[in-house]
């Protein structure tokens, strides 16, 4: 396999995926050229006026797409771990996410409201689909956060244009040849290149909704992109989730339940726990019980079935990862587990537990995304609150105790758009998922999802005499 950046093949150039897991080149992908760009465009914005036609043959549709991503998991599987790095247990979960929530779609449809306001006119909302998406995936979770952006634009009755990050396109271009035998041509088409391609496409007077899952600065060159043809944004960022520990919590019973809503995915989860805040005669317990485990587990190629955290995905994201933590220790924290890059190849970085970390600390107040996890103590619930609420994150959040009334009225108090009691970062796939402040705008998830695809249409008629 090439080894360059990008290769000639044909018409177009080609660009080299690497394994996280060895550094090596993995698989390659195309580079999509704007012209190509157009005419894919093009073509989903005819296709969508015979897809958005019927909606009991989208329903089939979808369900027959799912069953089709259910025969390719293996396949599907084995390729996300290759290029994504995460246990290849994970990566079968992510499968089955996806043929999921192509499912529950399926069986969603928007309800037409009549509207009586005392005139003699019958007035209906009725719902059209917006027109072609845009779908731009990060490298965290390819399938699932794709599956999470077309499977409700496709069931509203728009067409679809995915574009995953250049690190981790190969199982979404296969998941891409997958659906394809299930729908229609050109209803969903998976575009891969390196930047600028993911500019143009949201920028592209063609598109009608931006769906976006990624960075705060990204997100906000997305919402200008999108401006220009004043298409609508639903802005998936950052998040920097905070997790409350309250004084009747018991430790060691909720330990495995906190470490794993941190380090699942390498930490690489964008509402995984970034920051615990425990009470000061709890900290030095809550710390030796996460260190404990972050010293055990397993860490290597998702490929061995031992295997519990792969690597960080890319090299940029280990260098910052590397970077936060080198600054929290000259700042005076201390590693009670991990604080370092592993020897030999890949991109792994020990699973990290920081104690006597300064609340100012950039790997407090940023996102980390990757294993480290700051263990911060506070003297009062009032504290803990206003500290967790402190940065400028709206994702979601966490309280634990023993007492659920008092754990629910903490939670309660949280900034952010979902808030658990005693776990974190559990989804169904039929509740809304929003950010509040930079960690996003507008709905995925639950009927929500779909909504955000339509817009409304309303029809008057004068009531029969």
């Amino acid at each position: 396999m090439p080894t360059s950046d990008a290769v000639e093949r044909g018409r177009g150039a080609w660009f080299s995926v690497a394994d996280p897991a060895t550094g090596e080149t993995c698989g390659e992908a195309p580079d999509m050229r704007p012209d190509e760009l157009d005419a894919v465009i093009g073509r989903a914005h005819r296709a969508w006026s015979g897809w958005r036609a019927d909606a009991a043959a989208r329903a089939h549709a979808l369900l027959g797409a799912a069953d089709a991503v259910e025969a390719a998991g293996d396949g599907l599987a084995r390729l996300l771990t290759r290029e994504q790095g995460k246990p290849l247990a994970e990566s079968h979960a992510e499968v089955a996410r996806t043929a999921a929530r192509l499912r529950y779609f399926a069986d969603l449809a928007p309800r037409t409201r009549r509207i009586s306001d005392g005139r003699p006119v019958r007035s209906e909302v009725r719902w059209r689909p917006v027109g072609p998406v845009a779908a731009v995936v990060p490298w965290n979770f390819p399938l699932q956060l794709a599956a999470a952006k077309f499977a409700p634009a496709l069931a509203a009755g728009n067409t679809v244009v995915l574009k995953p990050s250049p690190y981790t396109p190969l199982a979404t271009r296969l998941l891409g040849s997958v659906l394809a035998a299930a729908l229609p041509d050109d209803v969903l088409t998976v575009v891969t290149g390196r930047e600028p391609l993911g500019a143009r496409l949201v920028a592209h007077p063609g598109i009608r909704h931006v769906t976006f899952t990624g960075s705060v600065p990204t997100g906000r060159a997305v919402a200008g992109g999108a401006a220009a043809s004043l298409a609508r944004v639903t802005l998936e960022l950052g998040g920097n989730d905070a997790a409350v520990l309250l004084d009747d919590v018991d430790v060691e019973e909720v330990a495995d339940r906190l470490f794993w809503a941190a380090f699942r995915n390498c930490g690489q989860v964008c509402m995984a726990v970034k920051r615990v805040y425990a009470p000061a005669r709890l900290h030095a317990e809550v710390v030796e019980a996460l260190a404990r485990r972050a010293k055990s587990v397993a860490v290597g190629s998702g490929l061995d079935p031992d295997t519990r955290i792969g690597p960080v995905n890319n090299a940029p994201q280990l260098a910052r990862v590397a970077e936060l933590t080198a600054r929290a220790l000259a700042d005076g924290a201390r590693a009670a587990a991990g604080g370092h890059r592993l020897d030999g190849p890949g991109h792994f970085f020990a699973p990290t537990i920081l104690t006597d970390v300064p609340p100012h600390s950039a790997v407090v107040t940023e996102e980390q995304f990757g294993p480290v996890l700051p263990v911060l103590p506070y003297g009062s619930v009032d504290e803990a609150v206003d500290a967790a609420n402190s940065t400028g994150f709206g994702l979601g959040g966490s309280v634990w105790g023993t007492d659920l009334d008092r754990a629910e009225a903490v939670a309660d108090r949280l900034e952010c758009g979902t808030a658990w009691i005693n776990h974190h970062a559990e989804l169904s796939l039929a509740q809304p998922f929003a950010g509040i402040k930079d960690s996003g705008v507008g709905v995925a998830g639950g009927p929500w999802g779909l909504y955000g695809n339509l817009r409304p249409f309303v029809v008057h008629r004068p009531e029969e005499p």
